[in-house]
């Protein structure tokens, strides 16, 4: 047995206890101290932490930013979102191919750096970025990404590259980035000013009923998309029984377009964990874990920081501001790059030590949750709204917005405008109000709530940004005259095939389907009848898909089936000759062809 190995395998296994639940955080570690979990590592972290082989490799092999198998020193993973492509993603791309010398999913000969594909890293307002390791470097274009891998060959070292220090925090010694947050609007529930502790001295004066019925009365609702009442999901979890609760963040914002909950979690912890325990006071829980997604990682010492200081004011840890019997402390959970750990029972899972596969409901989390006992998740944005209930009143909240939406939606805003960035806006805005506060005015078609949100065109700018109109987690992005939206919708379901975690087959196999029928449109091999096949397969995985990901993957082709109809239409209208091109003869003897070693005279027609 290798000895080195084995020491360092029980050195960051006896950090998390052996605690099996923290095999996350086991094989990232592994994977950051030896550039991969290996087989041999695999072996040594079941004996440590109990649990079988295969338990181990289905964590390593579920998450995109771990591997078996070794990777360069240097991991320079560019994001290729819709986005960062409107923005020359492919330019830099070639770039780092040609200075590199490989092409993307290689490493170079000596193992140094390895190059790869990102399908959203949290960015998108300073498109194309890329994480270089846990470095974040934006704005890049075919210059800067030679230069970067001219500084990696001759130091190796990412945090170097970072040479300008972005906005706000992120000049802070713990965050030091060049990621600007773009602030473009301050409203006065998120990003107001805020006295630690302000909330929970509120919450303590009263009873943990008597919170939730503070946010109730505040008509408080989830902020990320579904807007189910925040007091009611308290409420189902304070009743449900269980020896234990838990208060989970979902930090995982991992929908392409959305990087609202990263100028939070930058601008204003406080105010998050605040919000996190005045939950926990209220649901009886003792323990908080907020789900960080890994695109964040450089974040994590800064919020660590903040957390021992939120200790040392005893606003987390025994007896809270001196109530007796409300012990409450979070931890911070790291994700590893899994889009799906986005949903609440998947980030359960995650959060377990386990793949991030989708749970069945019911039972909901409410009732049965982390580790099989009551448990409230909500995001980011939630958390933070609840604090500012308590710390202003109820009634302050429910004065804003509109009736069936009180209160303030935090918007990231990217793609085809003068302004993209953070937004906080009252409801009701009109989505037109909205596009020309970001400058963008012209818009031909913008995706509202990102991929699995839906595209509307100007006919309905008119509509307003609210639970009963608008849905959106905060996610909007731009596009300008000229831009296929048929081509977008290609990208979305190219994401969804690739982020699906696989388990049921209306979503593994049905977006496949989507993906290829919509490929043959754009490839000029459509016809009439398509849009009808696309329409049913649609509602189909829709309603059949086991969680949230397939219930909104087929929303890029039913909504733009809705509301661009005639971007269709035109493609698939028979030609002049009353032919229809649906095969591809190509394609159909490609394999036949790389066996012979010769073209098709056929093919070549």
């Amino acid at each position: 047995m290798n000895k080195k190995l084995n020491a360092v395998i029980q050195g960051i296994c006896a950090k998390v206890g052996k605690d099996r639940t923290r095999m996350v955080d086991v094989v990232r570690e592994t994977q950051a101290a030896l550039g991969c979990v290996s087989s041999e590592a695999m072996d040594l972290i079941a004996r440590e932490t109990g649990t079988h082989r295969v338990e181990v490799e289905s964590v390593v092999t579920f998450y995109a930013f771990l591997s078996s198998t070794p990777k360069g020193k240097v991991v320079i993973r560019l994001c290729n979102d819709v986005v960062d492509r409107m923005q020359g993603m492919k330019r830099v791309a070639e770039a780092f191919e040609k200075a590199l010398g490989i092409g993307f999913g290689q490493t170079t000969p000596d193992g140094a750096i390895t190059l790869e594909y990102a399908p959203c890293i949290g960015m998108s307002d300073q498109a194309p970025a890329a994480l270089v390791n846990d470095v974040v470097v934006t704005g890049l274009s075919s210059d800067s990404a030679r230069e970067i891998v001219a500084a990696l060959r001759e130091h190796g070292d990412p945090s170097r590259l970072v040479r300008q220090l972005g906005d706000g925090n992120n000049a802070h010694p713990l965050v030091h980035a060049m990621v600007r947050n773009n602030l473009r609007a301050c409203g006065p529930v998120i990003f107001a000013a805020l006295e630690p502790g302000a909330a929970l001295k509120s919450a303590l004066a009263m009873t943990p009923q008597e919170v939730i019925r503070d946010v109730k009365t505040a008509r408080l609702r989830g902020r990320g998309g579904a807007g189910f009442p925040t007091g009611m999901k308290w409420e189902f979890t304070r009743q449900a029984p269980g020896a234990r609760r838990f208060v989970l963040c979902n930090a995982d914002e991992g929908e392409p377009g959305t990087f609202k909950d990263r100028v939070i979690l930058t601008e204003c912890p406080d105010l998050l964990f605040e919000g996190m325990t005045v939950a926990g006071y209220a649901i009886g829980a003792d323990t908080g874990i907020m789900y960080l997604r890994g695109e964040y990682a450089y974040l994590a010492p800064f919020l660590e920081d903040v957390l021992a200081r939120r200790r040392a004011q005893n606003l987390l840890g025994a007896a809270i501001l001196g109530k007796q019997g409300f012990n409450f402390d979070i931890r911070i959970q790291l994700g590893a790059g899994a889009y799906i750990c986005g949903e609440e029972t998947a980030l359960i899972s995650s959060c377990e030590g386990l793949r991030g596969d989708p749970k069945n409901r019911p039972p909901f989390p409410a009732q049965k949750g982390y580790l099989g006992f009551p448990t409230a998740v909500n995001n980011v944005e939630t958390f933070c709204c609840a604090a500012r209930i308590l710390a202003r009143g109820a009634g302050w909240f429910a004065e804003m917005g509109s009736k069936g939406s009180p209160g303030t939606k935090l918007l990231s805003v990217a793609g085809d405008c003068r302004s993209p960035g953070v937004y906080e806006v009252p409801f009701g805005i009109s989505l037109a109000e909205f596009l020309a506060m970001a400058g963008a005015e012209d818009a031909a078609a913008v995706q509202v709530g990102g991929p699995s949100g839906q595209m509307v065109g100007p006919k309905d700018f008119g509509r307003t940004i609210c639970y009963d109109d608008l849905a959106t987690g905060g996610s909007v992005i731009v596009l300008g005259r000229g831009r296929d939206v048929l081509g977008v919708a290609l990208e979305f379901l190219e994401f969804f095939v690739d982020e699906s975690c696989g388990y049921c087959t209306p979503c593994r196999v049905g977006n496949v389907l989507l993906k290829e029928r919509l490929q043959a449109i754009l490839a000029g091999r459509g016809e009439p009848a398509d849009l009808e096949y696309l329409q049913k397969l649609g509602e189909t995985v829709k309603t059949a898909s086991r969680c949230g990901l397939g219930q909104t993957s087929p929303n890029p082709v039913l909504t733009t089936l809705k509301n661009f109809r005639s971007e269709y239409e035109k493609r698939v209208a028979p030609r002049g000759d009353g032919l229809q091109p649906s095969f591809d003869l190509s394609a159909a003897v490609a394999d036949a062809q790389i066996i012979a070693g010769r073209a098709s005279v056929h093919a070549a027609r």
